[in-house]
């Protein structure tokens, strides 16, 4: 067992035991399971079933949207205050967990949802009162099972950020094995995912050398490993990729950047329902080319952890967008259905997001304007 931020539990088929085990540690017998309906399709739900200590009933939410939104996290607290529920269980990948953190928020605190956004001052305001929450990721690529973060889709549209130590789950139970049937775009897209937070992290200015250790060690075991689980699946690969998710949540509590301001902003727009990673994967050259005047210097450590020696920005660009390709991932905006339309607005909320502070460069509203068409 790990104890950095909060327990984790991390071996192959490890959730039964330690999910019994956290929950009678908690004495909590009455647990609301956050998911989505892939994972309930996959037979997933039925493990988590089958790990319950005896005296324990749950009720499943399983109407997670592909993006979360304030709109699903109070239809969950309300199932949660109804069925007289006191813990929850997040089962699934960044978007069930997130749910569960804005789900333990709605039902502690009053109020607009969006006053709890970190850019409104938010983190101060969130209490230490949160129920317990315990996440089982079954991707590997968000690492919010250990993070202090969730991304929720507001009311008016906008995907914020929502911040607090008090989000950190009360344990996360790491288990490959949830991984191994996932389908090769998720796992691409997930791992992408991974592989940005390793990567913007350690560019992230804040002096946190801790950090900086663990996102590189996670992008040293997730660059050779992420073609290898995408397309063979091995057990080496998928344990890689999701200790490298883990570690990248582990390693952003530093901060992260213009990639994700850009992934925010587009992931919140209306009619869309943009996969984060897959954007992450496809905005990360066009950062690192961006960022290159303020951190330059730290690339060739990156890419020594990638397995290369370092010939400079456009060579390190060059790695990622043949990297993105031989995933079989897009390698443009416009073609997961972002228009020219959705630049202007995108690009303000980029500049407002929360990951916009710790990008290493000033980035405006216009470097962002001219970052989107260039992905376009």
């Amino acid at each position: 067992m790990i104890s950095y931020l909060t327990r984790v539990h991390f071996d192959e088929n490890i959730l039964e035991k330690s999910l019994c085990e956290e929950l009678i540690l908690a004495e909590k017998t009455r647990p609301l399971i956050i998911t989505d309906k892939g994972v309930t399709n996959a037979g997933l739900v039925d493990r988590v079933y089958n790990a319950l200590p005896k005296d324990c009933s749950f009720i499943t939410f399983d109407e997670t949207p592909a993006n979360p939104t304030e709109a699903s996290a109070r239809t969950a607290a309300q199932l949660y205050t109804n069925e007289k529920c006191d813990c929850l269980i997040a089962l699934g990948g960044g978007s069930p967990i997130d749910l569960a953190k804005a789900v333990a928020l709605t039902v502690t605190h009053r109020g607009k949802l969006v006053d709890y956004a970190a850019i409104y001052g938010g983190v101060a305001k969130i209490a230490n009162c949160l129920p317990p929450l315990f996440a089982i990721p079954t991707t590997a690529g968000t690492g919010s099972e250990v993070g202090r973060g969730a991304l929720i889709i507001v009311n008016d549209g906008r995907k914020l950020g929502f911040l607090s130590p008090y989000f950190v789950p009360t344990a996360a139970i790491c288990d490959p094995t949830l991984t191994y049937d996932l389908p090769p775009s998720i796992t691409a897209a997930t791992g992408m995912d991974a592989i940005t937070h390793c990567i913007e992290t350690f560019l992230a200015p804040a002096y946190n050398p801790p950090a900086d250790g663990i996102a590189i060690e996670g992008l040293r075991l997730s660059w050779p490993s992420i073609e290898d689980a995408t397309y063979k699946s091995s057990t080496q690969s998928r344990r890689n990729m999701m200790a490298a998710a883990m570690m990248g949540a582990m390693a952003f509590q530093k901060g992260l950047g213009a990639v994700h301001a850009i992934s925010h902003a587009l992931g919140g727009l209306r009619g869309k329902s943009l996969h984060h990673g897959t954007l992450n994967a496809v905005l990360l050259p066009h950062v690192i080319r961006f960022n290159a005047p303020a951190c330059e210097n730290r690339y060739p450590r990156l890419l020594e952890a990638m397995g290369y020696d370092y010939n400079g920005v456009e060579d390190f660009v060059s790695r990622i967008i043949e990297r993105t390709s031989g995933l079989g991932l897009p390698s443009s905006l416009s073609e997961m259905g972002v228009m020219l339309n959705d630049v202007d607005t995108s690009a303000m909320n980029a500049e407002k997001d929360h990951t916009n502070a710790t990008n290493p460069r000033l980035v405006t509203t216009s470097d962002y304007i001219e970052l989107i068409r260039n992905a376009l």
